[in-house]
């Protein structure tokens, strides 16, 4: 099975517990992308009348396209469910997220929502978080000072472009990201701590204790995976 076809079928499981006049928080990136896609199919096939509240500008575009309700978080401001991918997750279902640049809101929605399924083909599940890079979001006018504590903290930091230019990412919050490339994380909450009182930080994409279930397709299809105890 391929990466794209993992995608494909833990979107398509993510969709099917929906039930009719749920709310349901719509998150950000490839995964999310297909989720959002079988949800749309669904809601064709049988109306379910959900409302969604997006992660990102893109999200509500596309979900907006499949015909599904696009409400602001103002307007609805608690949600039953929030479903997005990850960059990877650990046994504990801790997240590294933020590779499609939308991490903050992700949070937000996440955080107003009774339940968050992560959806993630198998190459994301890890042992410890951090061989892939840990996104930063940062205020555009402080990034460099904000760039030069974090590298003092043995982060590595890397300002992320637009694809294929020298041009920094300008984000839907119009923030720049600084992507960590720190390696396996130990202490999860030490480093989380230590980047979220640094002034001038918005968001990382540490997501600690926010997942309920972790969908997981590999070439045998579709497991379930909760925080082990």
């Amino acid at each position: 099975m391929t990466q794209d076809d993992a995608k494909r079928l833990v979107g398509e499981h993510g969709a099917e517990p929906i039930e009719p006049d749920m709310t349901v928080g719509l998150g950000t990136g490839t995964t999310a992308t297909q989720f959002i896609r079988a949800l749309g199919a669904r809601n064709a096939q049988t109306k379910l009348n959900i409302r969604c509240v997006a992660s990102s500008k893109a999200s509500a575009d596309l979900a907006r396209s499949l015909g599904l309700d696009v409400v602001t978080l103002n307007e609805l401001p608690r949600l039953d469910l929030y479903i997005d991918g990850a960059d990877e997750v650990d046994s504990q279902l801790n997240l590294i997220k933020g590779g499609g640049g939308a991490h903050f809101r992700e949070k937000i929605v996440a955080s107003c929502s009774d339940q968050f399924v992560a959806l993630v083909d198998s190459s994301k599940v890890v042992a410890t978080l951090g061989k892939f890079p840990l996104p930063v979001e940062v205020v555009k006018m402080a990034y460099v000072p904000v760039q030069r504590k974090l590298d003092a903290l043995g982060l590595n930091p890397v300002l992320r472009h637009e694809k294929g230019t020298d041009e920094p990412l300008l984000i839907d919050e119009d923030n720049y990201i600084l992507d960590c490339h720190c390696g396996p994380i130990s202490d999860l909450e030490a480093v989380s701590s230590e980047i979220r009182n640094i002034v001038g930080v918005i968001k990382h994409g540490l997501f600690l204790n926010m997942t309920s279930v972790c969908l997981v397709a590999d070439d045998d299809g579709v497991v379930q995976l909760k925080v082990s105890t």
